[in-house]
Order: C-alpha cells, then sequence, then structure tokens
C-alpha cells in the first residue's frame, strides 16, 4: 500500500534532510496554520550543543508568538517525544501528523488522550534516514533518545 506524502510533510522531510547534512539528527517539522507554513525546524540538538533543540520545539520558535492554535497543524517526520508532545499539549495544536513511529516509540498515544487528533504515516523514508542516521552516529542517537553510555 501507497500513501500519498501530502506537501508538508515532503517539506518536513527536507527540514529533516537538511539537518542530516548539517551533521545532526535528522527529525524535521512544519508548523501548518489555514494551509500555509508558519514555522519550519529540524532537530539541531547537535549543531547548537542545545539538548532541547528538537525539530518541532525549533519550528514553534521559528512560528514565534501566534497567539492560538485551534487551526494548526504540527507535521514531524517523527512521533514526538514527550517535550516536544508537552508543547503541543499546551498549545492546544489539534492535530499532529507524523512520519513514522517504529524508531522510537513515543508520545502518540498522550497527545491523543489529550485531545490531539494523532496520525502517524508510517513512511519508510522517515523511518529509514532515522536508521541512516543511527547507524552511522550511535553515540549521537542513543543520547538523543536517553539511552546513557559510552
Amino acid at each position: 500500500m501507497s500513501i500519498l506524502v501530502d506537501d508538508f510533510m515532503r517539506e518536513a522531510i527536507k527540514e529533516a534532510e537538511q539537518g542530516f547534512a548539517e551533521g545532526g539528527i535528522p527529525i524535521g517539522s512544519v508548523l501548518v496554520q489555514n494551509g500555509k507554513i508558519i514555522g519550519r525546524g529540524h532537530n539541531r540538538r547537535v549543531q547548537n550543543n542545545d539538548p532541547t533543540a528538537h525539530a518541532e520545539i525549533e519550528c514553534f520558535r521559528n512560528a514565534g508568538r501566534i497567539g492560538d492554535y485551534r487551526n494548526t497543524v504540527l507535521y514531524s517526520t517523527l512521533m514526538p517525544c514527550s517535550m516536544c508532545a508537552g508543547s503541543a499539549v499546551l498549545f492546544g495544536v489539534p492535530t499532529v501528523i507524523a512520519g513514522e513511529n517504529r524508531t522510537f516509540k513515543s508520545s502518540g498515544q498522550w497527545m491523543a488522550d489529550n485531545g490531539i487528533n494523532v496520525t502517524d504515516l508510517n513512511l519508510d523514508e522517515c523511518y529509514e534516514l532515522l536508521q541512516k542516521f543511527a547507524r552511522l552516529h550511535l553515540k549521537i542517537w542513543n543520547e538523543d533518545i536517553g539511552i546513557a553510555g559510552d
């Protein structure tokens, strides 16, 4: 079965690819309001030496203060972690669309339990990009998902 990737997820994937090209963790995100991208970001934890610089957080930062999130959709190439999911719940984002949730089972159910309409597209493209990064940079990937070690 083939899933049609819409233009917004395609833009999130471009953000992930940009992060990978920069040597960072390849996760990308865009925030859409009324059919227009108002924020975008990619994981910059490595590039900025900032543990909070996840794709979704960077996306929210780049969107700026928009006041009302009721007409937004957050796209992310990976199901948001607890920090990013918490931001979506806090801001009242009604819909989150994730590229995949296989690499790292995260907060999809928690967001749904808190009123967000969550969709997992289960895209091989998103999964394979993260798997490639994990193979090349296992220590950084483990750090990102909270696995301590050398």
